[in-house]
């Protein structure tokens, strides 16, 4: 209790919804970049009056859409031919715009770790500083069901082979002195009330958490959805604030005359207390933005002897809740990640799991439940043909 860290001056976070363009190859993400850019500059020169901009915050999809979802691509072609290697040219370019504005950013884009494994790609999170470098990078953990990324827990046992079984091999956190500590996850990670204690435990005061689609952000009024609901709650269980720029209407390919709001906007900054510090109804290419007092938030969480919650919890009585396995792992340790006709059995068969043991009971009457639809009547890959949608970048 005796070691006292630099104070850390209260800073302006600005989280960026940015309106993009579905990639088809990784070319293509250079004209979301000028999106980018464009919206970083619009944004400095506003906020920058209100105090010093230290922290940026990009939505998930901002870079490259969400092709590979719609289209159901097959992940080793996404893999190879779409996404990003962590560094390069797209983080090149942001590190530029964090040296010129002094500034951290912070993304997401789905991005290869060959030294992990190859022709894999795993939706990453990542920091870069105010120097210009990455500084932070972490994977997503939990799946959207219409995600084909691959997770440390799809290859956990190679994953742990390299970093270890701790948390903080799966919930790493970024700690500076200069804007507190900072951890990161991405959408629906958020869906799961452990992913924000697991960085909270490993020391996380400020959270990232972009994006969310419909019909979880409208609900509500004024909106926001189970979305918000659920980032106020991370907010006010575990004493930190949460970052969530939601991304903006997303064109489906160059050729589409007009883009799909998808994700409703709505995009949130909350304070350590869960009150919404910022909001904006709209995604097309607008921002959030809100100052965080990270001294503020350490003073509360060690002052205080209640609401601070942390600080009590009875960890023996939640120790054997997980023994038991639900969703296996190691799904694609040895063969290539399926499409989501196949992958929705696997989630059939975990509801099933939950059945049998008593947690879930069965309805009284038999549904048919939600399917996946393929965009071809006989569900061939048809990837290459979609692509035809993409021919007024074909020269770019």
């Amino acid at each position: 209790m005796s070691m006292r860290p630099e104070y850390v001056a209260p800073y302006m976070a600005i989280g960026l919804s940015t309106i993009v363009t579905g990639i088809a190859e990784r070319r293509h993400i250079r004209h979301n970049l000028e999106t980018i850019e464009e919206a970083i500059h619009a944004s400095v020169s506003i906020c920058s009056i209100n105090a010093p901009v230290r922290v940026i915050a990009l939505a998930e999809g901002a870079l490259t859409g969400f092709t590979d979802e719609i289209f159901d691509v097959p992940h080793v072609t996404a893999a190879k031919e779409m996404f990003i290697d962590l560094p390069g040219e797209e983080t090149e370019a942001l590190g530029k715009l964090a040296r010129h504005y002094d500034t951290y950013i912070i993304g997401q884009c789905k991005a290869r770790w060959p030294d992990i494994m190859k022709d894999r790609f795993f939706n990453t999170l990542f920091v870069i500083d105010r120097k210009g470098e990455i500084v932070h990078r972490a994977a997503k953990n939990h799946l959207w069901c219409r995600e084909r990324s691959c997770t440390p827990h799809d290859i956990y046992d190679r994953w742990v082979e390299v970093f270890g079984d701790g948390i903080e091999a799966f919930y790493p956190v970024l700690r500076t002195n200069d804007i507190g500590n900072i951890g990161t996850i991405c959408c629906s990670d958020g869906e799961y009330p452990e992913a924000v204690r697991a960085l909270a435990f490993n020391g996380a005061e400020v959270v990232y958490r972009p994006s969310e689609a419909m019909p979880m952000t409208g609900s509500g009024y004024p909106g926001g959805g189970s979305w918000m609901i659920q980032n106020r709650a991370h907010a006010e269980f575990n004493s930190v604030y949460m970052l969530c720029p939601n991304i903006g209407p997303v064109y489906l390919s160059p050729s589409s005359k007009h883009p799909i709001d998808i994700a409703g906007g709505n995009g949130h900054i909350v304070d350590y207390r869960g009150n919404i510090a910022s909001y904006a109804a709209s995604g097309a290419n607008t921002m959030v933005a809100s100052l965080i007092d990270i001294e503020a938030l350490r003073q509360f969480r060690t002052m205080n002897l209640n609401s601070n919650w942390m600080k009590d919890l009875r960890t023996e009585l939640f120790a054997r809740m997980y023994e038991k396995p639900i969703h296996p792992r190691n799904l694609w340790l040895d063969k290539d990640p399926e499409r989501h006709a196949a992958v929705d059995e696997v989630y059939r068969a975990n509801i099933g799991r939950l059945v049998e043991r008593g947690s879930w009971t069965l309805p009284a009457h038999e549904v048919p439940g939600a399917r996946y639809t393929p965009s071809s009547p006989d569900g061939e890959d048809d990837w290459n043909e979609a692509k035809v949608m993409w021919r007024p970048w074909h020269n770019s």
